[in-house]
């Protein structure tokens, strides 16, 4: 094997180990779903459809490529600001609690999953 083509075939090796290797930061559905369960966030929100909330697809679409995406869902979820619905009331958007309380590595699993969608 010439030395051109033994280094192809190492770059390529290294390259699929690299992809197949899980992420540092990785988003953990399963947790993610649980915590949307146990704040029933699922009562306003769906993956896909709207419901009193917008559904997590249209909130990952709105926020793709924005810097300032997962701080800005974080600080909607923790500081209970007011949310629109589609009759135009406002009401406090529920703070989403985790267990031990305050968890940011929770919070922020949350929101990657939602933007994620």
């Amino acid at each position: 094997m010439n030395i051109h083509l033994k280094f192809a075939v190492s770059v390529a090796l290294a390259l699929s180990t690299l992809v197949f290797l899980p992420s540092a930061h990785a988003v953990d559905e399963e947790a993610a779903k649980a915590l949307a369960k146990q704040n029933n966030c699922l009562k306003c929100h769906a993956i896909e459809k709207e419901k009193d909330g917008p559904a997590y697809k249209a909130v990952a679409t709105k926020y793709k490529g924005k810097a300032n995406a997962e701080a800005r869902l974080i600080e909607h979820i923790t500081s209970g600001e007011k949310a629109k619905f589609p009759d135009g009331h406002e009401e406090e958007h529920k703070i989403v609690k985790t267990s031990p309380p305050k968890d940011a590595a929770q919070i922020k699993n949350l929101v990657q999953w939602i933007l994620a969608q």
